[in-house]
């Protein structure tokens, strides 16, 4: 039999429904291959219905996965008179508008990520336009209490870095005797907002709030997603129990979000690619978690902590966290537990994190991207070189032996057990492994997949260069420019990763059928016009690889011919 064909069809069926998988999940399908983080954790109980508390106001049981509570309706009317104002603080990484209606953190740009869509702007993250919402909303449950509906007044005080290191605004909110105040404290070089609640009860009788810390979006991909590989974006949840659980909008549309939904540590967050906002509570707090459908394509995810009773006079104070802003690994890691779990590999994170790892580590000695993928790529076939020189062995060997292979097949086309007979006996007789050819390549394929992984979620790599043309590892190669009406970007990359492709074809067994032939041609023109929207990072990747396989495989073929085996 012919191994070599038989791996051949394999490995191009295997990239046909990975593509087709891709496109699967770009259009909010369920991944044949990639399971949500929630499909593998153990998950909580049901959630149950909200009851009355002794102020009339519902709040959430234990399990509540959408406590009513929450006055996420963004149309809602405002609580209190007077002027709404928006506030603007701005830092050496971020512009945060925060609206005085409800202290909500409205828009957020991030001045060192240009946007993928008009790389002219900076990144807008947050925002509460007309096709985008994306919103950090606070507030009080348990009563008529201040909440993100309500109007606040902000005290005077700076509003940028200036050469200080850090900025406060803080405002203030009351109603019926009960003042809550937002302190929210921004810090040079950092994405992590601090954000205190202080609540100071002078209604003359104690009271029981709860503090409610939410996020609310929209469920639209971030713009400038590829239609040729799928990211994840929507919430997520970490508890020390439960571990990293993410879900689709799609799920809190139907209402089969499953999460953890009562601990005392942990966070929750929204994902996208590259960028992630979470609010991180103080740990040992109690807290609940929900997931809901606010209104027609937006969504929440967010948590309640019970602040306990407040005796007339006193008053109570909760600090909290947000993060907003790029997944870089160490300062993930930094951050709080788990969070660097946003950065998601998949199924294959084991291998992935070890990689990422070892890339940065280059890259600290290199200082560009483009040679860190390179010289990887050079490691990992260095240390996969036993393999890949079996694999060249086999393939060389059967290409040699082609001509017999195929003069056997002519002689028994009518007695197939005739025909295998005599060609394991050829085997045999030559020493050749049928399956040396695809067992050690079958061995490597976590190892590259693990890289492609860790190519597209690294934020690292983002607006960082090369050299010459490429000026950004994770936008695709666009040397030649782009097809107007197909909007295909044409690079230099993808036409060089076409021909080494073509090449390794020649350098391989060529397959007795016409048709199979002629399928291995046309398979370089396939995935190059696949690999023009791919980031010319990935791209560069498979052409290193390709390059130093056509070396090695064309080095052990020269050797096997002049009979040097080794």
């Amino acid at each position: 039999m012919d191994i070599k064909r038989t791996v051949l069809w394999v490995v191009f069926s295997f990239s046909l429904l990975l593509l087709w998988d891709g496109w699967m999940r770009h259009n909010g399908h369920q991944s044949m291959f990639f399971p949500s983080a929630n499909q593998t954790q153990e998950q909580a109980a049901n959630p149950a219905a909200p009851v009355a508390s002794p102020s009339g106001s519902p709040v959430p049981q234990a399990g509540t996965s959408a406590p009513a509570a929450v006055p996420a309706d963004a149309s809602a009317a405002p609580v209190g008179k007077g002027e709404t104002i928006t506030i603007t603080i701005t830092t050496d990484v971020v512009k945060a508008d925060i609206d005085t209606l409800g202290g909500e953190l409205k828009r957020l740009e991030l001045l060192k990520q240009r946007d993928v869509v008009d790389p002219s702007k900076n990144l807008v993250l947050f925002d509460s336009g007309a096709t985008h919402t994306y919103l950090a909303e606070t507030g009080l449950i348990g009563g008529a209490f201040p909440n993100h509906k309500s109007l606040f007044v902000a005290k005077p005080g700076a509003r940028t870095l200036d050469n200080g290191n850090e900025v406060q605004l803080v405002l203030e909110s009351e109603q019926g005797g009960v003042k809550l105040t937002k302190t929210y404290t921004f810090k040079r070089d950092s994405y992590l907002i601090d954000l205190k609640h202080t609540v100071t009860n002078d209604s003359g009788a104690a009271i029981t709030p709860s503090l409610y810390l939410q996020l609310l979006r929209d469920g639209n991909k971030p713009g400038g997603e590829s239609h040729f590989y799928s990211t994840f974006t929507g919430p997520a949840v970490y508890t020390d129990a439960s571990k990293f659980q993410k879900m689709t909008f799609e799920k809190i549309e139907e209402g089969k979000a499953e999460h953890a939904t009562k601990a005392d540590n942990g966070w929750i967050a929204l994902v996208q690619h590259y960028f992630v906002s979470a609010f991180i509570p103080p740990q040992q707090a109690q807290r609940d978690i929900f997931t809901k459908k606010v209104a027609t394509n937006l969504y929440a995810v967010g948590t309640i902590l019970p602040l306990g009773t407040v005796a007339p006079g006193a008053s109570v104070t909760m600090d909290a966290h947000l993060y907003s802003g790029p997944q870089e690994s160490k300062v993930l890691e930094a951050t709080a537990p788990g969070l660097e779990l946003v950065k998601d590999y998949g199924w294959l994170t084991l291998i992935a994190k070890p990689i990422f790892w070892l890339m940065t580590h280059i890259h600290a000695l290199v200082g560009n991207w483009g040679w860190t993928i390179i010289l990887l790529t050079v490691l990992i076939k260095l240390i996969f070189f036993p393999l890949s020189a079996a694999s060249y062995r086999s393939m060389a060997k059967m290409k040699a032996v082609s001509p017999r292979m195929q003069a056997i097949r002519e002689r028994h086309k009518g007695d197939p057990q005739a025909m295998n007979r005599e060609m394991m006996a050829m085997y045999k007789t030559e020493k050749i492994n049928p399956l040396g050819g695809c067992l050690p390549i079958v061995i490597q394929i976590p190892v590259f997949i693990s890289l492609y992984w860790v190519l597209l979620a690294s934020v690292e790599m983002r607006g960082a260069p090369w050299l010459g043309w490429i000026h950004d590892l994770t936008a695709p190669d666009t040397l030649f420019g782009t097809i107007p009406y197909f909007n295909m970007p044409v690079g230099l990359l993808p036409i060089i990763m076409a021909a080494s492709m073509f090449l390794q074809t020649k350098l391989n067994p060529t397959p007795p059928d016409p048709v199979q032939a002629k399928v291995m041609m046309f398979m370089p023109l396939v995935f190059s016009f696949m690999f023009f929207f791919f980031p010319s990072g990935l791209v560069l990747y498979w052409v290193t690889n390709n390059i130093l396989s056509i070396a090695q495989q064309w080095v052990i073929t020269k050797n096997i011919e002049k009979g040097k085996t080794k």
